[in-house]
């Protein structure tokens, strides 16, 4: 099937200060399909869902604000910033509640919408949202070179290697929070700290939880208490996966995604 793929900037008044500057790549029709990339990374880390996902959706693949081409927020946001920003996209352009499918801090603002009733389903992989088990200089330290050197070995991310790591150079790990803007810094700190655990009851929607077992970042045990604590979640473990588990085993990421949202595709 052709999938067309359309670049488009977007722009949101949020608020009455400054215009919030959103960009998103949108491609497909169908059903809605969001994704949201985590820390440190954009749209780019999710290309190859939305590559695949277009095929049979109307997607729409984010640079969340304050990363890849989006600008930063006007102030130190946390996660209900954020949310308030994408219900605000939801409401204009989606006629029918989304499916979201959020990786680690997109997690994050995923669990902040699914309280409030918003998507209709949830994908989530390596997603963040309970009490932190590392200091700040850990997580800062989660999207180094050195992971993303491992993750665009894989078979499919190749192709663009040595772009793809010169980016990862420039943007990620340790070095990214180092040079990052005080905003964003304080950003960072804000949501690392961040407990959604009183949210996760409120998470009614069908969930589908994608972990690796050697994840260090959102470690398994905050997969397995969200299956418990949220009423309509699976958990699917991955062994040996980490952190970026969804791209490490993207062949059945995507088999997991299909089967789980064919209602949506039907519809």
């Amino acid at each position: 099937m052709s999938v067309s793929f359309q670049p488009r900037l977007g722009f949101f008044e949020y608020s009455a200060e400054k215009p919030q500057k959103l960009y998103y790549l949108e491609g497909g029709t169908g059903y809605p399909v969001l994704l949201l990339h985590g820390w440190g990374c954009s749209s780019e880390t999710m290309q190859p869902l939305f590559r695949h996902l277009a095929a049979n959706f109307h997607v729409y693949n984010f640079d969340l604000p304050g990363f890849g081409m989006s600008d930063e927020p006007p102030a130190a946001w946390d996660t209900n910033d954020y949310a308030a920003l994408l219900a605000d996209f939801i409401r204009q352009n989606c006629t029918k509640p989304p499916v979201i499918i959020g990786h680690s801090f997109g997690g994050r603002l995923a669990l902040r919408l699914a309280a409030q009733g918003i998507p209709k389903k949830l994908i989530l992989t390596g997603c963040a949202g309970l009490p932190p088990h590392r200091g700040l200089d850990y997580y800062a330290k989660v999207y180094s070179y050195k992971a993303a050197k491992k993750l665009l070995s894989l078979p499919g991310l190749s192709a663009k290697k040595e772009q793809l790591l010169q980016s990862a150079r420039a943007k990620s790990g340790s070095a990214d929070y180092q040079q990052a803007s005080d905003t964003m810094r304080a950003v960072f700190v804000k949501t690392v700290n961040e407990d959604q655990t009183a949210n996760l009851p409120k998470v009614t929607v069908p969930t589908i939880l994608f972990w690796g077992e050697n994840d260090t970042a959102t470690p398994l045990s905050d997969g397995q208490t969200m299956e418990k604590q949220m009423k309509n979640a699976a958990l699917i473990v991955k062994k040996g996966g980490t952190h970026f588990a969804f791209l490490e085993f993207l062949a059945e990421f995507l088999a997991v995604a299909d089967s789980f949202l064919q209602p949506e595709k039907q519809a």
